[in-house]
C-alpha cells in the first residue's frame, strides 16, 4: 500500500485563504463577501491586497447571497464566506431562488463545518449542509480533505461556471496530498489499492480512512482508499469500478449519514451493483460541544471505526 505522509498540520480554512489570494493575483473578476468573519475564513490577505473588491457585509447572510448574485449579473466572480451552518441553513432561501434556480455563478464557501468545529456546540456544528446543498438543481458541491486539496479547489471553482458549495473546516488536520495537485471537480482521487473493501471517504475523514487502510493491512486486509472531494457532481465510475474489484464498501463523512456522501453512494450501487455498504457518518443527531478529537471518537468518526466497519461489511460479501 502507497504510504502518504502529514508534511505538517494544517486547517483547511488557511487553504481557502490561500487560493482566494491567489485568485486576487490572477483574475480579476473574482470579489469576495464576508458576513463578519474575515479573520475566522482566513480572508484577510485578499482583503488587504484588493480592498475595492472585498465586501464586509456583517452579520447579514441572507442580504451577502443576495449581492453576490446580483454581482454575477455583470461578470464578477462572487466568493461567499462565512461558517457552514450560516452558509445554508441560515440562508437557504436565498441560495434556491437567487442562486440556484437562477444559475447564478456563486462560490458559497463555508467554513468550520461538521463536528470539529468543536467547543462551540450544536448550534453551530451542521451536519445537514451537504444533503441540503446537494439537493438543489445545479449545484455543485465539494468537500476537501487538506490544506493542500482546498487550495486547489478554491482556485478550480473560479473556472467552472454555476453555483458551487465549497465545504471546509476549522482544525488543523493533516496535510498530504500533493502541493502541485491538479484539482478536478466531479473526478474521484484513488490513493490506495486493494481487493478486499472499499472506503470512500471524503472531507477530514479521507486521512482517518488511510490511517485504517494501513490498520487493516497489518491484519492481512487489503483495503482501496479513495478520495470523494467532490460530492456532486459524483465519481460513479470510480466506485463503481472499484467494487467490482472489492464487492463491499464503507463510506466515511463527517456529517449525517441521512443526505450524505452514503446515500449518494448508496444509490449508485442500488442502480448500478448492490453490494454490502456500512455508513461512518452521525446517526441522526445534533453535535455537543468538545474537543474535536473528543466529538470524533464519540461519534465514530476516526480510523478506528473505519477500521471496524470495513471488517463487517466484509463478513456481509
Amino acid at each position: 500500500m502507497k504510504n502518504y505522509t502529514d508534511t505538517g498540520k494544517k486547517d483547511t480554512r488557511s487553504g481557502f485563504g490561500a487560493g482566494l489570494a491567489e485568485l486576487g493575483k490572477t483574475n480579476e473578476n473574482v470579489v469576495a463577501l464576508c458576513a463578519d468573519l474575515t479573520g475566522s475564513l482566513k480572508m484577510d490577505e485578499f482583503k488587504a491586497n484588493h480592498p475595492e473588491r472585498f465586501f464586509q457585509v456583517g452579520i447579514a447572510e441572507a442580504n451577502m447571497i443576495g449581492m453576490a448574485a446580483g454581482m454575477t449579473i455583470g461578470g464578477k466572480i462572487p466568493f461567499t464566506g462565512t461558517f457552514a451552518n450560516f452558509s445554508t441553513g441560515r440562508v437557504y432561501d436565498q441560495i434556491r431562488q437567487s442562486v440556484a434556480y437562477s444559475g447564478k455563478n456563486v462560490k458559497i464557501c463555508a467554513s468550520h463545518a461538521g463536528l470539529t468545529l468543536g467547543e462551540d456546540g450544536a448550534t453551530h456544528q451542521i451536519l445537514e449542509d451537504i444533503g441540503l446543498m446537494k439537493m438543489l438543481p445545479g449545484m455543485t458541491v465539494i468537500n476537501t480533505c487538506d490544506f493542500n486539496q482546498t487550495k486547489a479547489a478554491t482556485i478550480a471553482i473560479a473556472e467552472h461556471d454555476g453555483p458551487v458549495y465549497l465545504r471546509f473546516g476549522r482544525p488543523k488536520v493533516a496535510n498530504f496530498t500533493p502541493e502541485d495537485q491538479k484539482f478536478e471537480i466531479g473526478k474521484a482521487v484513488q490513493l490506495t489499492e486493494g481487493n478486499d473493501v472499499t472506503i470512500v471517504a471524503t472531507g477530514h475523514l479521507v486521512w482517518e480512512a488511510l490511517l485504517a487502510a494501513e490498520e487493516l493491512e497489518a491484519k492481512g486486509i487489503s483495503a482501496e482508499v479513495i478520495n470523494i472531494h467532490t460530492i456532486k457532481p459524483l465519481d460513479d465510475e470510480a466506485i463503481l469500478a472499484s467494487v467490482a474489484k472489492t464487492g463491499c464498501l464503507v463510506t466515511a463523512e463527517e456529517h449525517n449519514f441521512l443526505g450524505g456522501l452514503g446515500e449518494s453512494v448508496a444509490r449508485v450501487l442500488a442502480e448500478n451493483k448492490p453490494v454490502p455498504q456500512e455508513f461512518i457518518a452521525t446517526k441522526d443527531t445534533f453535535g455537543e460541544s468538545g474537543t474535536p478529537a473528543q466529538l470524533m471518537e464519540k461519534y465514530g468518526l476516526n480510523a478506528n471505526a473505519i477500521k471496524n466497519a470495513a471488517e463487517k461489511v466484509i463478513k456481509r460479501k
